[in-house]
């Protein structure tokens, strides 16, 4: 189990892959091609579902098929894991978002997250866009953390997990590259002048990340890489020094 900082979660709701459950729902779903037949509208996309959420004010169950241009709700200790076209997400409790249409009834041009947080894995292809109150990123193929903070007024958080992402907050904006989790909050007000600052790794873990890759046939950078860097939100799997944090650099001259 890899190192994990938590702020206000609990490790109950960072172990979901853990469950027998999801487990079994998640080799059923690999080896039944659940992907495949989810896009073809034979197969429900919905890996896992527990507790209680609604889609488009209904309520969820497993047989229901989520697709671009709904609205998803879940409540107190609930979880929700699904795919949709390329990408995969698990939806924590007490989360609201939508996701817009793209070019196909499975392809997501952005994904709004209202209240709550997600976990994200993003196969290749145009960019899209995940916005909070107080951020947007535009992403292509990557995973991502992504949390708004009710108690600290609608702070944004995001942690660009692996891959390239833009991240604008007011009018900060900088390109995240990633290769080990480089996270960024979103402020509500200018801290020291800049909307877009630097975060530490927290409330998500490599596995869910990795659970999440597998059910689209991915990998993350780690798993590709074959080692671990260190897990500090600067980005990095190596620290060497000179490193830098894009959003520490806002606001500086170049002389």
């Amino acid at each position: 189990m890899t190192q994990h900082q938590l702020m206000g979660r609990t490790d109950q709701e960072l172990l979901w892959f853990q469950r027998r459950s999801f487990l079994q729902a998640a080799a059923i779903w690999t080896a039944t091609g659940g992907a495949a037949l989810a896009q073809a509208q034979t197969h429900s996309n919905i890996v896992e579902i527990s507790g209680d959420a609604t889609l488009n004010g209904e309520r969820l169950t497993a047989q229901h098929t989520i697709q671009t241009g709904d609205s998803i709700v879940t409540g107190p200790g609930s979880t929700l894991i699904f795919v949709l076209g390329t990408s995969a997400f698990h939806v924590r409790q007490n989360t609201m978002m939508t996701v817009d249409r793209g070019a196909s009834l499975f392809a997501i041009s952005l994904l709004r997250l209202i209240t709550g947080a997600v976990v994200s894995v993003w196969g290749k292809g145009n960019k899209r866009l995940i916005v909070t109150p107080t951020l947007t990123a535009g992403i292509r193929g990557t995973g991502v953390y992504t949390e708004i903070f009710a108690s600290q007024e609608g702070r944004s958080y995001l942690c660009n997990c692996y891959g390239e992402v833009e991240v604008k907050a007011g009018s900060d904006q900088v390109i995240s590259r990633s290769s080990y989790h480089q996270s960024f909050w979103g402020e509500v007000a200018p801290k020291e002048g800049r909307m877009l600052t630097p975060a530490n790794a927290i409330n998500h873990t490599d596995e869910e990340l990795e659970f999440l890759a597998r059910l689209t046939g991915q990998q993350t950078a780690w798993q590709i890489a074959g080692h671990k860097g260190v897990k500090n939100g600067m980005g990095y799997m190596e620290e060497k020094a000179g490193q830098t944090h894009p959003a520490s650099m806002l606001g500086k001259s170049a002389y």
